[in-house]
């Protein structure tokens, strides 16, 4: 049974990933593995490949016609090069968290 202190302090709930791809994506398959690796479980992975429509629209939202493209909340965090380097700053955590 939890101790009372655990029930009288919820944990956090991780902000939501959503990431345009394309099945063959080297560079989305690297951020899939990143994102893993720092906890996110649920992933909100749009194919551009398999649905064409949905890359007009990333492509209205980021400027980019690049996959992958990774919000994290309503963060557009960018491709996996800017994944990458927010976790070299420690910030992917943070952003991850909701505290950035």
């Amino acid at each position: 049974m939890p101790s009372a202190r655990a029930r009288h302090r919820p944990e956090k709930a991780m902000q939501t990933v959503k990431i345009y791809t394309t099945g063959s994506c080297p560079y989305c398959i690297h951020a899939k593995q990143l994102l893993k690796e720092r906890g996110v479980t649920e992933l909100n992975e749009i194919r551009v490949d398999m649905l064409p429509a949905e890359r007009q629209t990333m492509m209205t939202l980021t400027g980019r016609r690049t996959v992958p493209q990774i919000f994290i909340g309503q963060t557009h965090v960018g491709g996996c090069d800017d994944l990458m380097a927010l976790d070299g700053r420690g910030g992917l955590l943070t952003l991850l968290a909701g505290e950035a």
